[in-house]
C-alpha cells in the first residue's frame, strides 16, 4: 500500500496518520509520482520518471506526440497498464487516459511547458 499524497502533502487520515491508497488508488499514485520525477534524477534508479520536463523545449507542433512517448518510457514497466490517450492541453495541463485490468483510469499532471 502507499500513502496518498496532493500537491506534494500526504493526506491525513482521522486517526491522526495518514491515508493509504489501495488497488486502482495505489496504481494512480505511483503514476502520479512516475509523471511528476525528471528520468534519471535519482542515480541509483536512473530509469525512473519521465522526461516530460523537456517539453517546453519542443517545437509546439511535436509536443502531443512526445509528451505521448514520454509518458510510455516512464510508465513501461507497470505490469497490466496500457496508456490509451494523451491529451495536452495549451497551460500545460496533460490528461492521461490508462487502461488498468479492463479498468479505465485517468489522472491529470501538470507539465510545466506549455
Amino acid at each position: 500500500m502507499e500513502l496518498m499524497v496532493r500537491d506534494g502533502d500526504y493526506l491525513p487520515d482521522e486517526a491522526g496518520g495518514y491515508r493509504r491508497a489501495e488497488g486502482s488508488q495505489e496504481l494512480l499514485q505511483r503514476v502520479l509520482w512516475k509523471l511528476s520525477i525528471p528520468r534519471g534524477s535519482f542515480p541509483l534508479l536512473p530509469d525512473l520518471g519521465s522526461e516530460l520536463y523537456r517539453l517546453g523545449r519542443a517545437k509546439p507542433a511535436q509536443r502531443r506526440g512526445l509528451a505521448q512517448q514520454y509518458v510510455v518510457e516512464a510508465l513501461a514497466d507497470e505490469p497490466n497498464l496500457t496508456v490509451t490517450g494523451v491529451t495536452l492541453e495549451q497551460d500545460g495541463t496533460m490528461e492521461v487516459a490508462l487502461d488498468w485490468q479492463g479498468e479505465a483510469l485517468a489522472v491529470t499532471v501538470e507539465t510545466g511547458g506549455s
